[in-house]
């Protein structure tokens, strides 16, 4: 599961910076207060990278628990806590063992397709067990997945990007590969630091994300103590999902 390390988490926000946390945010809090009762406010987060959408939903008044597997994030994301006022509580966690003595929560959320890092049946299921045990009854699971639709039928083998920034410029390499029995798309990142005085940085880190059908997704989460509520169609109001959905935004409440 090992991502984002050292550089690569440090450039994380700088890849990002264009992503909508802000609205993301706000459509994860209106299917909240729409489908908790009473409306969530404790909040447990799987896999927060630097912060982004904790900081986000900080802002509508939820009390958060953000964690991730990753030290590197976490080191990012409390470095931009501590330039502000949040109050946020980054922990260190693997999703795969979540063990959190504030539980109950009322909600738990997991984005940015970031459940797919666990990959297999055996490991979902330790996630979705995790989770059903620091949910309250009736608690909501709010999360992201890649859609398996999309993912075979438009991922692109090849994708280069670049960043302009004060010292230079950053370029990206995304090589991506299926494995298609497994429902797997390996990524390798090359990243190129081409800096004004002609010297450069550069690293590879290879990440394995598995992408999901709806069908499957019901599956899992009914096995594991889930009732699914709704799939949207990345964070629309949208709930057709077709081959061009990319990202399905599921809704399930703990039984």
């Amino acid at each position: 599961m090992s991502s984002y390390l050292g550089r690569h988490a440090e450039l994380y926000d700088l890849f990002y910076a264009a992503k909508p946390y802000v609205d993301e945010a706000a459509f994860v809090h209106q299917c909240l207060q729409q489908f908790g009762a009473p409306a969530p406010r404790r909040m447990l987060e799987l896999a927060c990278g630097t912060g982004a959408h904790a900081f986000a939903l900080e802002k509508f008044g939820y009390q958060i628990i953000a964690t991730d597997y990753s030290e590197d994030m976490l080191a990012v994301a409390r470095r931009k806590a501590a330039q502000g006022t949040s109050q946020i509580d980054f922990r260190w966690q693997d999703m795969r063992a979540l063990d959190l003595s504030e539980r109950p929560f009322d909600a738990a959320i997991c984005l940015f397709d970031a459940l797919g890092y666990v990959a297999t049946n055996d490991a979902l299921r330790q996630v979705l067990r995790g989770v059903h045990q620091h949910v309250r009854a009736d608690g909501l699971f709010v999360f992201e997945f890649w859609h398996a639709g999309a993912m075979l039928a438009h991922y692109e083998p090849v994708r280069v990007r670049r960043w302009q920034t004060a010292q230079g410029e950053v370029l990206r390499i995304s090589e991506t590969t299926l494995d298609v029995a497994r429902q797997l798309a390996s990524v390798t990142y090359s990243v190129y630091e081409l800096r004004a005085d002609a010297t450069f940085a550069s690293f590879t880190e290879t990440q394995t994300n598995r992408y999901f059908l709806v069908q499957e997704m019901t599956a899992l989460l009914t096995a594991n103590g889930f009732a699914p509520l709704k799939w949207f169609a990345g964070f629309t109001p949208d709930e057709k999902i077709t081959a061009e959905t990319w990202h399905v935004v599921a809704v399930a409440r703990r039984e």
